[in-house]
């Protein structure tokens, strides 16, 4: 099956202490996820993070769930805030980073209903007998099959987004664009086309903008750390530093200088870019 993995740090598949492996998915399903990360984490003592809005939904499948306020296996909708968190224990399982046509496909039910929201997956889809084949396989390229496999028979029987929802969604990920523009181009109105995306999706178009443009800028931090935040701005896209710190502060909960703090951002692999 397609893609490939990267363990950091390197050690033995199964259960090495410490480790992550990132592996993008089959390639019928790039549509429809993002990624996977695998961890396998010890016990550290209690632990927080912040977790941004982010373009995707995430889905975590728990081996060995920690000790956390969240659901087994949660399932963390599109947001327009930052998500708190914390956890204590070991911590081992999947996250899958899905797209809002793999979410909506796969959960079958409108995107509005996960928004801001936290929820077991098991309330949306019968995962259980997954979960158990996954616990039992013998390591991560074998469980990454088994996500492949399940995945691409549960999307191709489930709905799908209509045709301008889903073009709305990919223009907006490609880069900036009126929502006057966007709605003229699919030819809705523009309150016919926020009912439709929001309804679908999640959260209106202005707001999807914003939060691919903050992931894009999050991905430019961290390739380049040594840009000037004047600069940050610049290149993605804000009227002036300003801007980009209100909207930080907005949509993270922190300012730009505090990104990477213990309590940081949390972005998955390949959101942003």
């Amino acid at each position: 099956m397609g893609g490939w993995s990267l363990v950091v740090p390197r050690r033995d598949i199964g259960r090495a202490p410490g480790e992550r492996v990132l592996r993008l998915p089959d390639p019928r399903l790039a549509a429809h996820v993002s990624s996977y990360v695998a961890h396998d984490l010890p016990d550290a003592g209690p632990n927080s993070w912040r977790v941004t809005p982010l373009s995707a939904l995430i889905w975590v499948i728990d081996l060995e769930a920690p000790k956390r306020a969240l659901p087994e296996s949660p399932v963390l909708g599109l947001r327009d805030r930052p998500l708190l968190a914390e956890q204590a224990g070991v911590s081992r399982g999947i996250a899958v980073a899905l797209t809002p046509l793999g979410a909506y496909g796969l959960f079958g039910i409108p995107l509005r209903e996960l928004t801001n929201a936290v929820i077991a997956a098991s309330d949306l889809t019968a995962a259980g007998p997954l979960t158990e084949r996954l616990a039992e396989a013998a390591d991560w390229p074998e469980r990454f099959r088994l996500l492949d496999e399940y995945l691409v028979a549960r999307l191709a029987r489930g709905p799908e987004l209509s045709a301008p929802v889903r073009y709305a969604w990919d223009r907006l990920a490609a880069g900036p664009v009126r929502v006057d523009a966007l709605a003229e181009e699919v030819g809705w109105s523009r309150q016919h086309l926020n009912a439709r995306f929001r309804e679908q999706i999640g959260l209106n178009p202005s707001t999807v903008g914003r939060i691919t443009r903050l992931n894009r800028v999050m991905a430019l931090v961290n390739r380049v750390s040594s840009l000037a935040w004047a600069e940050v701005a610049h290149l993605g896209g804000y009227s002036d530093q300003a801007h980009l710190v209100r909207e930080f502060r907005a949509l993270t909960g922190c300012s730009p200088t505090e990104v990477g703090k213990p309590a940081g951002l949390f972005v998955p692999p390949g959101h942003g870019a």
